[in-house]
């Protein structure tokens, strides 16, 4: 029996997904706080129990228990203190996926600080922007020497910033080496009461969430987002306890909380990590054989790259469950992937406000490119643009509508900072996420894009997810992106952005050639009107394709 998720799920097993849907209950206690019970408790029961295995381009390994993680955050919580960051202070983690990213983020836990993960990718505006409107105390980062330059120019105008510590063996002067802090702390460290002390609802996270126009929004989670993991873990990644899980991601992004620590670790699942510096397609199969996860979640373009390399020299038998999110799946990819490895890739549905809402649960069969049937407590609907329920097979924006007094964990909380927002996606109980589907006879969900991402062409309105499926059957197609383009007569025509497959060069007999493809293999007014050759598709560090990227240079480019 699991000593730490039984004591959140009253039921653990499920004999449908009826059953599950229906029954599946979980237990908020008034004073959760995750770094105490679940990473301690586990210290406490099992402090020799796997914890995290870690791996990076090097092809070095390091392993640490709960007694480790345990030992090391109260070492870390003390040096926070020490810092004079207390409960309410905001630090920012630029950690990728060091092993102390999951020191840290218990110590803020412990403390009752409030973390913001941020990606390496930032740039000295990013840095600027997020200390500033977030008020950031300390900031934690690797030792990366562009990053430092970044946080070096974005200093003086970080009006609230107190101190400045990084991670690694190249510490520049004048900063604090908090790795050698860490070191030389006590390991002794009291969880705090009274004021001190955390409840539930206290923040707890934020993630800076880029939307298609104006700045990122600061995303707000309490303590409860933990137990919200459970079902992505539990009953979607089909993590098991002694297991080892891998989520591929950079810690700066939504989908590490819903991959590598919160839920898993719940389940009893070690994480797997693998430290790179750039993704390709050999590192990531090199990380899998060295660290041989159970269960394995990636984006999409990972799995998109893999169907173009030679993988008969690989047994995939270790990894038990594969799952997929951050965007859809094509078929194509889906059907490609099982044949070359045997693997079945489930996807889930999710955003950074959220943890699993959708998925191809354990139970279900699969049904290549559809998101699944709606996770319990959520409450999730289609709703029209009267806020009503929509019939079969008619796009609707995918709501939560149990988002009243009593919101089901693994919900946000708003949008810290700005009542207005909040108020035009949250409003009587329910949660718009701006993200629209449609769902068969079967109660299905199929993904169609966000609010933004739908074109609008001539009278039509058009997915890009199904146009991007269609060319991903051509064989000269390694990836693509689908947009709108700016168009004088009909407003916005279908844009198709693509990454050629080794022994493919771009000409207007083969731009032709996917063309009629698409027209082929759905309706011919979603072709491309417009088709764009690149070397690469511009992608944050987790791998999620930057349409608005694409969406925001093509308006630039055009003609007013």
């Amino acid at each position: 029996m699991n000593e730490i998720l039984s004591k959140y799920c009253p039921r653990i097993d499920f004999d449908s997904y009826e059953d599950f849907y229906r029954n599946y209950k979980c237990i908020v206690p008034e004073n959760f706080n995750f770094a105490y019970d679940v990473l301690d408790e586990w210290a406490r029961i099992k402090p020799d129990k796997l914890a995290l295995v870690w791996t990076n381009d090097e092809a070095e390994m390091k392993t640490y228990t709960f007694g480790d993680m345990k030992r090391l955050s109260d070492k870390a919580a003390n040096v926070l203190l020490s810092l004079g960051i207390k409960k309410g202070d905001v630090v920012m983690l630029i950690l990728k996926q060091r092993p102390e990213v999951w020191v840290m983020i218990n110590a803020l836990m412990k403390i009752g600080a409030i973390c913001i993960p941020g990606t390496y990718q930032l740039t000295r505006k990013d840095i600027e922007y997020r200390c500033n409107i977030a008020e950031v105390k300390l900031l934690v980062s690797v030792d990366d020497p562009e990053l430092v330059g970044n946080i070096r120019s974005a200093l003086p105008q970080c009006t609230q910033l107190k101190k400045i510590a990084f991670v690694g063996k190249q510490i520049p002067e004048g900063f604090i080496d908090m790795g050698a802090e860490i070191e030389k702390a006590s390991s002794v460290f009291v969880r705090p009461t009274g004021s001190a002390g955390t409840e539930t609802k206290d923040h707890m996270l934020i993630y800076f969430s880029s939307g298609t126009t104006g700045m990122p929004k600061m995303v707000l989670h309490n303590h409860t987002l933990p137990l919200g993991h459970i079902v992505t873990a539990k009953y979607w990644q089909c993590v098991e306890d002694n297991g080892i899980h891998m989520t591929q991601t950079d810690s700066g992004w939504a989908k590490f909380a819903w991959g590598k620590i919160y839920g898993q670790w719940i389940c009893g699942a070690a994480i797997g990590a693998y430290d790179t510096e750039k993704f390709t397609p050999q590192g990531i199969l090199d990380a899998l054989d060295r660290l041989h996860p159970t269960t394995f979640c990636a984006p999409a373009t990972i799995f998109r790259f893999l169907i173009k390399e030679d993988l008969s020299g690989y047994d995939f038998s270790y990894i038990k469950h594969a799952s997929v999110a951050g965007e859809p799946l094509s078929p194509e990819v889906y059907h490609k992937i099982k044949q070359l490895t045997g693997l079945e890739i489930r996807e889930g549905f999710g955003q950074s406000e959220t943890s699993v809402m959708a998925a191809t649960f354990k139970w279900l069969p699969i049904k290549p490119g559809s998101m699944g049937k709606p996770s319990p407590l959520f409450g999730l609907n289609l709703l029209d643009e009267n806020d009503q329920p929509c019939d079969d097979g008619i796009v609707g924006n995918i709501s939560i509508t149990n988002g009243g007094d009593n919101p089901p964990p693994g919900l946000f909380t708003g949008y810290w900072k700005d009542e207005e927002i909040t108020r035009n996606c949250w409003y009587d109980g329910t949660y718009h996420t701006g993200d629209m589907a449609w769902h068969d006879g079967d109660g299905y969900y199929w993904f169609v894009g966000r609010n933004d991402d739908v074109i609008k062409c001539s009278g039509y309105r058009i997915g890009p997810f199904e146009v991007e499926s269609a060319l991903m059957e051509h064989p000269s197609v390694l990836e693509c992106a689908v947009t709108a383009a700016p168009d004088l007569n009909r407003g916005q025509v279908v844009k198709a952005t693509i990454v050629l497959a080794r022994g493919f060069t771009p000409s207007e007999e083969l731009k032709h050639e996917l063309q009629n493809h698409v027209k082929r293999v759905t309706a011919p007014y979603k072709y491309p009107r417009i088709v764009e050759f690149v070397e690469e598709l511009p992608k944050t560090v987790s791998g999620k394709i930057q349409r608005n990227m694409i969406r925001k240079r093509d308006a630039s480019e055009s003609p007013q």
